[in-house]
């Protein structure tokens, strides 16, 4: 098949794409920018040329790998089959990148990929391999979506979004952190948050609220996230993965540059021992990611269309 890296019976798609985001993160230690991070404001989530729908989980950090690996900015990836059936043609030499699904299997079927277990079901990871807009011919990459005219500006729509959580947010002190024991967000003055050469105070201010409101959706009453039965001590650094890539997603698909916190140097280290000790591990807290955002989104419809604000 073009752009396989060598046979389906040997090629491990966990270990593939858990490598690429470990190589990712190793180069992001020099200057504590992580791969997630957009340097525009146009930063979006990687959408299907086919369905229209944007790719969801750990398939958004190999694509957005990709796309900066690359310099791809149109965010827009199909398969081979999916770009001839759209009129175009993956040229000749492009090497593809890759996403997972999961194939459900019959027992006794002969497969030897490691499985899952999903309500009594077998499931076996499958690499596809995609292209990017810029690799193929005789297609014209459309404008990114925007936000419908009835919509705010981003960062107004931002606040519609956090408000309509009923999230107890209060703004005091000099840190930003989620109390479990209160069930509250706590952050700085607005006013605090100061802009970089990478983005501005408001983009730093939104990119923060929305790592703590990930950890918000953790609480057994919502999406009761129990990272410790199977990472262990390790737990901490993985839920801190979590609201990471929460705070991306939603970022992205705000229309929010995901600025840098200024406690990744001191996570980078501990991500990277759980990446590089459980290939699965980056698959885990995409999932869980993935989770909190469709969770978080369940409240927006009504919100929008009463225009409502956080309260200082």
């Amino acid at each position: 098949m073009r752009g396989t890296p060598m046979s389906r019976d040997r090629f491990d798609i966990h270990r593939h794409i858990t490598d690429q985001i470990i190589t990712m993160l190793d180069g992001a230690t020099s200057d504590f920018h992580l791969p997630w991070h957009g340097a525009a404001r146009d930063v979006v989530r990687p959408m299907n040329v086919a369905s229209g729908k944007a790719y969801q989980g750990v398939n958004i950090l190999s694509l957005w790998a990709a796309a900066i690996e690359k310099g791809y900015s149109s965010g827009l990836w199909g398969t081979f089959k999916q770009w001839s059936e759209a009129g175009a043609q993956v040229r000749r030499g492009e090497k593809a990148a890759y996403i997972v699904f999961y194939k459900q299997i019959i027992d006794g079927a002969k497969e030897t990929d490691e499985d899952c277990e999903a309500s009594g079901a077998r499931f076996v990871a499958r690499g596809t391999p995609v292209f990017a807009a810029e690799q193929v011919d005789g297609w014209a990459a459309p404008s990114l979506p925007t936000a419908p005219a009835s919509v705010m500006t981003p960062v107004e729509q931002a606040e519609v979004f956090i408000a309509a959580t009923n999230a107890s947010i209060t703004h005091c002190g000099d840190r930003a952190f989620y109390r479990p024991s209160t069930d509250s967000i706590h952050l700085p003055p607005r006013e605090a948050f100061m802009g970089t050469p990478t983005s501005s105070a408001t983009e730093g201010y939104y990119a923060t609220l929305l790592h703590e409101l990930t950890h918000w959706t953790g609480h057994a009453s919502r999406c009761n996230r129990q990272l410790g039965r199977r990472f262990g001590d390790a737990a901490y650094a993985m839920e801190e993965l979590v609201a990471e890539l929460g705070a991306a997603f939603l970022c992205a698909d705000l229309r929010i540059v995901s600025a840098p916190r200024p406690d990744h140097a001191h996570y980078l280290a501990s991500w990277l021992a759980v990446l590089r000790q459980d290939k699965r591990a980056i698959f885990t807290a995409a999932s869980e990611a993935s989770e909190a955002v469709s969770f978080l989104n369940r409240f927006t419809t009504p919100a929008l269309s009463r225009g409502t604000k956080v309260s200082d």
